[in-house]
């Protein structure tokens, strides 16, 4: 092979931080990933003049060594899959959700009701309007997080390659501070306090359900603080997860006695407050707290959909009490955290179920035989 048939490429700033297969995907999509893999094991591929693994994360201004392109070979042609597109009513609806837009960055307020991502069954969801949302750039927004279908509130979309990666990776190392409203039954006992309950599966609902599973869940912490309380019928509480379990908020406050008002699933008939306040679910994503990828915060407020907005309003509680709540400058576990505590948790159990079986294993001891009585000597 010539050296004049070999092809080099800088990795721009928008690829810092992906894989070097990824880096393949986005820009030489005709090179299949078995063909990335081969050039791997020969030597052909080349980071900076070192052999590469595709795997392999890459910096921007790294130099990409690549072999000639390989002629394709002949293969069946498939129907490429076109999105839908969009209505006027639409684009129109996506378009009012933005609450916050610059070139990195955008926010939308999400109304309760309406999916993040699309599933079974479900057709109307957040991904399929992003179609709307190209603005002044070519890129499609990306998610970086989800919210429940029936949590309303901030939710951040990354407008560009590098924005979306820089935004996983503040999602994923816990750095993200976000805060949540709820309306809840009754009044938690301790108004300023953590719920630290590990969550697992619930067996038999296809993963569609979570509750509190001690002894393998995974580690899962919310604080919570009451901002208001209508007697003892109903309070509005401050919620901030400090890790990102499916479902946290509404399992811990539902596990604590407390279930958030609208939330059949896991608060059953009790989540429901008679009169006229509204059977939707009562939680709702206020504001986000992240670091921008061009430097400093993005921070927005999301405001309440109409049904959260009449309950408080109803119960007797001041908004502005909410947002002029003390700052919480408890930041949340990182990841490596959370692993040590999850390993201590685990160390533990193990110690209780081994004391366990001991207590099973030990036979309880044979009663003493009653001495007989000495025979009378023959005289």
């Amino acid at each position: 092979m010539s050296d004049a048939n070999v092809r080099q490429f800088t990795v721009g700033v928008d690829d810092d931080g992906i894989r070097l297969d990824r880096w393949f995907k986005r820009h030489l999509p005709d090179t299949s990933f078995n063909i990335v893999s081969r050039w791997a094991r020969t030597g052909q591929l080349r980071l900076d003049g070192a052999r590469a693994t595709p795997g392999e994360r890459i910096q921007a201004g790294q130099v990409i060594r690549v072999p000639p392109a390989e002629a394709p070979q002949p293969a069946a042609a498939k129907p490429k899959k076109s999105r839908p597109q969009l209505t006027p009513e639409q684009i129109e609806f996506a378009e009012s959700m933005v609450i916050h837009r610059d070139a990195q960055a955008m926010v939308l307020n999400k109304p309760p009701g309406l999916a993040t991502q699309g599933g079974t069954k479900t057709h109307d969801h957040v991904d399929q309007l992003l179609d709307g949302l190209y603005f002044d750039l070519d890129t499609r927004p990306k998610l970086v997080h989800r919210l429940d279908k029936d949590t309303s509130g901030a939710l951040v979309l990354a407008r560009t390659a590098r924005a979306a990666a820089y935004f996983s990776k503040s999602f994923s190392g816990r750095t993200a501070r976000k805060t949540y409203w709820a309306v809840v039954v009754g009044v938690p006992s301790i108004e300023d306090g953590f719920i630290d309950l590990p969550l697992g599966k619930q067996p038999g609902t296809g993963g569609e359900k979570m509750q509190v599973d001690e002894e393998e869940g995974q580690p899962a912490r919310t604080r919570y603080r009451v901002i208001d309380r209508a007697g003892n019928r109903a309070a509005w509480v401050e919620l901030q997860p400090h890790t990102g379990r499916t479902h946290q908020l509404r399992v811990h406050m539902a596990a604590i006695g407390h279930p958030i008002v609208g939330d059949g699933k896991y608060g059953l008939a009790e989540a429901f407050l008679s009169g006229s306040i509204s059977r939707k679910m009562h939680l709702h994503a206020r504001r986000i707290r992240i670091d921008h990828p061009d430097g400093g915060k993005l921070d927005v407020t999301a405001d309440l959909p109409t049904h959260f907005a009449e309950t408080l309003a109803s119960l007797g509680f001041d908004i502005e009490r909410g947002d002029n709540m003390p700052p919480d400058e408890r930041a949340p576990l990182t990841r490596d955290q959370e692993k040590s505590r999850a390993k201590a948790h685990a160390k533990t159990v193990r110690k209780e179920r081994r004391g366990e079986r001991r207590g099973r294993g030990d036979k309880p001891a044979k009663p003493a035989k009653p001495a007989k009585p000495a025979k009378p000597r023959k005289k």
